[in-house]
């Protein structure tokens, strides 16, 4: 049940990406390029993100088990502290130069295209150099 539900959870959030035009990473620059014609639309896509986010954080939040029957784990960090503002930073700048994050980047790679498969590679390849870090 579980591989279904999240089955399920990838492909109604990978078409929302491409009906929505986020997989596209020039749409994604046309928002985040200020000096050229501005193209508004990622911020309305932004704000019914976190709508429909704030609407089931407040669900999840009520229950201690999720519909899969796993426990309910939700965040309770709430500090902001200078790794989660590098991190972000990094991310800022990456999504930046490339008109690309994770999300999409996926959508890019399951669609066959070269920058998706590049874009995986780095993030895999930092997500690694992290997890060494750490370890």
């Amino acid at each position: 049940m579980m591989v279904i539900l999240s089955l399920l959870s990838g492909v109604i959030f990978g078409l929302g990406l491409i009906i929505s035009g986020m997989a596209n990473p020039e749409k994604v620059l046309g928002f985040l390029d200020l000096a050229h014609p501005w193209d508004p639309s990622l911020a309305f896509v932004m704000m019914g993100a976190i709508i429909v986010g704030l609407f089931g954080f407040a669900l999840a939040k009520r229950r201690q088990y999720a519909l899969c029957g796993t426990p309910m784990i939700l965040p309770d960090q709430r500090q902001i502290d200078w790794r989660l503002v590098r991190g972000a930073a990094l991310f800022g700048l990456g999504w930046g130069i490339a008109g690309i994050c994770p999300g999409p980047g996926l959508v890019l790679l399951g669609a066959g295209y070269a920058k998706g498969f590049a874009f995986v590679l780095a993030m895999i390849v930092g997500m690694w150099l992290v997890g060494r870090k750490n370890n």
